[in-house]
């Protein structure tokens, strides 16, 4: 967390209270939060004078566009980051990190003339700022997804189902909650051999990662699952009440049914 519901929710906060404002300031106080090269000093002098023009998203990666011959500046949440523009910071209260608002958790922020600021907050460090970074690398978002593409994720993989929709080179946005989800709605073992799913249980999971982001999208964001009040040690399955398998796939803690995820 967060997930492409979350930043997608970032994106539209962006594209609501921050585009065609002006930016003055650069404070990039950690420098190690700047990624692919980018540096303290490229930013403050790539930056002042330039607006906002455009906020994209794919998966979980946020793509801000400037005029003229600006670069897109790409912002990366990790598991505990938030965009924050002015008094408002997008998304509800984090899970697995502190949400309170500590000005140390700044990791990167720009003043605008109006005297607002736009800022990621992250306690965990674990997000990115990067500048005109390579979009091509990401698959097709999980939003948009077609069921040929999926098809193309899974079909040429042996490894773990639940790694191979969670790889972000086959499929932008999936993250732990979401790839548990989806794969609970399917009936699918996270475990599985990606290769393994049969053109009937390709068609399912398609169908069923598009349910789940629009479903969860409506309710809140990717916490808000059916399966997400049982995912602890001990839980039972909400569907059949089964003994929940609480194991690692694909390096992720993970939670799934042995009785109707095969």
């Amino acid at each position: 967390m967060p997930e492409i519901l979350e930043a997608e929710t970032a994106r539209l906060l962006i594209e609501k209270r921050a585009l065609n404002r002006e930016i003055i300031s650069v404070d990039a106080r950690d420098a190690w939060y700047l990624k692919q090269g980018l540096t303290p000093r490229a930013a403050r002098a790539a930056l002042p004078g330039r607006k906002f023009v455009a906020a994209r998203r794919r998966g979980k990666q946020l793509f801000l566009d400037t005029d003229g011959d600006g670069p897109v500046v790409g912002f990366h949440l990790g598991m505990s980051g938030r965009v924050v523009i002015d008094d408002a910071a997008a998304g509800d209260p984090l899970l697995y990190a502190s949400n309170r608002d500590v000005k140390d958790w700044y990791r990167f922020s720009l003043g605008f003339a109006d005297g607002g600021q736009i800022a990621l907050r992250d306690p965990r460090r674990l997000g990115a700022v990067v500048f005109d970074a390579d979009e091509d690398r990401l698959g097709p978002d999980a939003l948009e997804l077609t069921r040929d593409q999926l098809r193309t994720a899974v079909a040429t993989s042996r490894a773990p189902l639940k790694a191979v929709i969670m790889d972000q080179h086959r499929i932008a946005g999936l993250g732990n909650l979401l790839a548990d989800e989806a794969l609970w709605r399917s009936d699918l073992d996270p475990a599985r051999s990606a290769n393994s799913l049969t053109a009937t249980e390709q068609a399912r999971l398609h169908r069923t990662i598009r349910t789940t982001l629009r479903t969860l999208g409506r309710r809140g964001g990717s916490h808000t699952g059916d399966l997400m009040v049982a995912r602890v040690p001990g839980g039972m399955c909400p569907r059949d009440g089964a003994p929940l398998r609480r194991r690692t796939v694909g390096g992720r803690t993970t939670y799934s049914c042995p009785v109707h995820q095969v």
